[in-house]
């Protein structure tokens, strides 16, 4: 008999322990249990085709359409072309040098199909597959000893999914009973199945009754072992209190507000009240303020950074770009005017000092910029990565502001936050206009407190959003160009996106295997532009390899209207505001996030004439990173785009590093579909930690989170 913590190859031989290590990271018992499968196949009922993904490893089961073999063209040996269906799409399946398979792959034959997805001649395909006959005379113990369903894991070229149900079966043949970790009066009040009779019945799958309460159970425990890692890490930052901040009516916040030119919003009204009461108490403040591209987040920042300032204290204004930490400074200067003059001649009595700090300036400049800080003598400083470097200190650091989050990793957040010093912990404010998966993930696990700008800013034109299928519709390229060149000739502008530079960039050979052309590159757009359908216009390249001084000629040149045309990677995600700009087109779009293809399109539509946002792509229909496009051509709401995003992926763990989720410690755990689950996991986690901390009294559970979090996580979790 075996245990959860026994390694796996005695188990199930060094040949498959091997693949699984290599391919999932599974070494245990445990971990090849916590390999849950992704779906079930039903016998008789087809898998749906569409959804497919470029590049993935993915098993189908599928009926043969049809299946012809013909000799190769220009070299010896055959080709057998299967087609198979789901009843609604097709997928084809190209087998190189393989007779003898046409008598078994014949028409209305039933199959699991494994294989990775790539496309040629613009259409999905498998290439030598591997299959696994279902039928009736199929007596194969792998399939056939599932009653009705046929579980189908993540599977990879060198392990099927179906080898993957040989090597679980071995395993919970030989498998002791399990110990549950979740009390006995907790299952109760939640209608919960026991841990042991849950893995059994998600991996054997005997129906789908048995399927829906096992994945119920194993959700609870994933929702709640999270829950419990957050309740402890929320108790012992209790330990570290943030500075208190109270509101004063006769500070430098006050002057500003009765110097605004404008009034506030009541959205920028309600959220800086809840910010500023933050402010007020020990507990550190850990909020995302969510809003479009100059729908007023800087002001309601700003005010709050004052709050910090009127409390003897400093603020820091952290921003991904030396561009974009330029522009906030001065647009912090600007809108304080002599209240940012502390130290000069004609600044006002409740007057602070603005200092930037970037990686470029000079020596002297560095110099005094570090000593701003040091000394207190600046209330705010605003900078890029150069904040989080060893050698900056603060007086008494109280808030830090991070602009465009999703352009830092934790551990640089965490940098700056140690700048408040060993038992003080800075109260965090993060403004982002599209929060990525993780970001929401924190949010619905309730982690992040989350205040949004919903208003349209006042004199921002809507922004359209339209998906060019190029490969399908050439033509309708040929009109994006066209209608490119009638906005420059009615005078606007307009920018050119692609994902990579060119020249002696390397291109990813994960393109070529997949069947795919090499990413589109700005080196080969632009004189294709100027030579073809925007001949005459004047064209201008900007990327992140251009020296700096010549970036900022482009930019300063694209500003005033000398260039027209800007092609460019993504250096003009953030930071660039030309208003007279009106359309966007975006060169194999499905290359970039949906975070990314959001922040780009707030690039235009930022004057008074309508924004058009066109997503070029040669991506087949059907596949999820088409589904994405189609989903940013479908609203302009940041977190519902969020939303979306986490409908076709997974959210990024957020226990640890990953962004995308692809390998997520939540196995089941779904943020949209479950979060009354979360809510209620959350609520029953409260009350564990605080009747035992340290879960001494539950050691199943204590367990159970060690496991979800190791010692990475742990870390990780302690600085997100």
């Amino acid at each position: 008999m075996v245990s959860l913590d026994d390694k796996l190859e005695p188990l199930v031989g060094a040949k498959s322990a091997a693949a699984l290590a290599g391919a999932f990271d599974v070494h245990t018992v445990r971990d090849l249990l916590r390999h849950y499968p992704r779906r079930y196949a039903e016998r008789g009922q087809l898998t749906d085709i569409a959804g497919l993904e470029i590049g993935e490893h993915a098993t189908v089961l599928a009926r043969v359409r049809s299946a012809d073999e013909r000799r190769m063209r220009h070299r010896k040996g055959t080709i057998l072309a299967v087609v198979i269906t789901d009843g609604h799409r097709t997928l084809d399946c190209t087998f190189f040098n393989q007779r003898g398979l046409q008598h078994k792959l014949r028409p209305g034959v039933s199959a699991l199909f494994a294989g990775k997805v790539s496309v040629y001649k613009h259409k999905l395909q498998l290439t030598n597959p591997d299959f696994h006959l279902i039928g009736a005379d199929t007596d194969d113990a792998d399939i056939e000893g599932f009653l009705g369903l046929i579980p189908v894991y993540p599977a990879a070229a060198k392990l099927q999914s179906w080898q993957i149900t040989r090597c679980v079966r071995q395993v919970l043949d030989l498998l002791d009973e399990f110990d549950d970790p979740i009390p006995l009066e907790l299952r109760a009040k939640h209608s919960l199945a026991e841990f042991g009779e849950a893995v059994r019945a998600i991996h054997l799958a005997p129906d789908w009754a048995s399927v829906q309460a096992a994945r119920a159970r194993l959700k609870f425990d994933e929702a709640l072992a999270v829950q419990l890692a957050l309740a402890q890490r929320r108790q012992a930052a209790g330990a570290r209190p943030a500075p208190v901040c109270k509101r004063t009516g006769d500070g430098i916040r006050s002057a500003f507000d009765a110097r605004l030119p404008f009034e506030l919003t009541a959205g920028q009204r309600e959220v800086g009240e809840a910010i500023a009461a933050d402010l007020e108490v020990a507990h550190p403040m850990n909020r995302l303020l969510q809003g479009e591209v100059g729908s007023g987040k800087t002001v309601v920042a700003l005010r709050a950074m004052l709050q910090v300032v009127d409390a003897g204290r400093q603020a820091a204004l952290l921003a991904p770009t030396e561009v974009l930490a330029a522009q906030h400074a001065r647009s912090l200067r600007n809108m304080l005017g002599d209240l940012a003059m502390a130290g000069e001649l004609g600044a006002a009595e409740q007057a602070t000092r603005i200092t930037l700090l970037t990686g470029s300036l000079s020596a002297p400049q560095r110099k005094q910029a570090l000593l701003d800080a040091a000394s207190g003598a600046a209330g705010i400083v605003v900078g890029t990565h150069a904040l989080i470097q060893d050698k900056v200190s603060f007086a008494d650091l109280g808030l830090v502001v991070v602009d465009e989050q999703h352009r830092f990793g934790v551990e640089q957040r965490d940098a700056l936050r140690a700048r408040a010093g060993e038992n003080a912990s800075p109260h965090v404010l993060v403004m982002t206009a599209t929060p990525i998966p993780r970001t929401v993930a924190m949010t619905v696990y309730g982690d992040l407190e989350t205040s949004s700008l919903r208003e349209l800013p006042v004199g921002r034109s809507p922004i359209s959003t339209t998906v060019v299928p190029a490969a399908e519709r050439p033509a309708w390229l040929e009109r994006a160009w066209a209608r490119l060149r009638e906005d420059i000739e009615a005078g606007y502008q307009a920018y050119v996106v692609c994902p990579r530079i060119g020249d002696e960039e390397e291109p990813s050979t994960s393109d070529e295997q997949d069947g795919r052309r090499p990413p589109l590159a700005v080196a080969d757009i632009a004189p294709m532009l100027s030579e073809g359908p925007l001949a005459g216009l004047r064209i201008g390249v900007l990327h992140g390899r251009l020296p700096a001084d010549e970036k900022d000629s482009v930019m300063r040149s694209f500003a005033a209207g000398e260039v027209q045309v800007l092609v460019a990677t993504t250096v003009v995600e953030v930071g660039v505001d030309v208003p007279n700009a009106t359309i966007m087109v975006i060169m194999d779009a499905e290359r970039f996030g949906v975070s990314q293809l959001h922040q780009l399109r707030g690039r235009v539509g930022r004057g008074t004439a309508p924004g058009i946002c066109l997503l070029v792509t040669d991506t087949p229909p059907g596949v999820t990173s088409r589904e994405r496009l189609d989903a940013v051509a479908s609203t302009v709401d940041g977190f519902e785009l969020a939303r979306l995003d986490l409908e076709m992926r997974r959210e990024g763990d957020i226990l640890g590093a990953v962004q995308s989720g692809r390998r997520s410690a939540l196995k089941l755990l779904s943020l949209l579909r479950d979060e009354r689950l979360i809510a209620d996991a959350r609520t029953e986690a409260q009350a564990l930690v605080a009747f035992s901390p340290q879960l001494a009294e539950f050691p199943g559970l204590a367990r159970m989170v060690a496991d979800l979090v190791d010692e990475d996580r742990a870390e990780y979790l302690e600085k997100a």
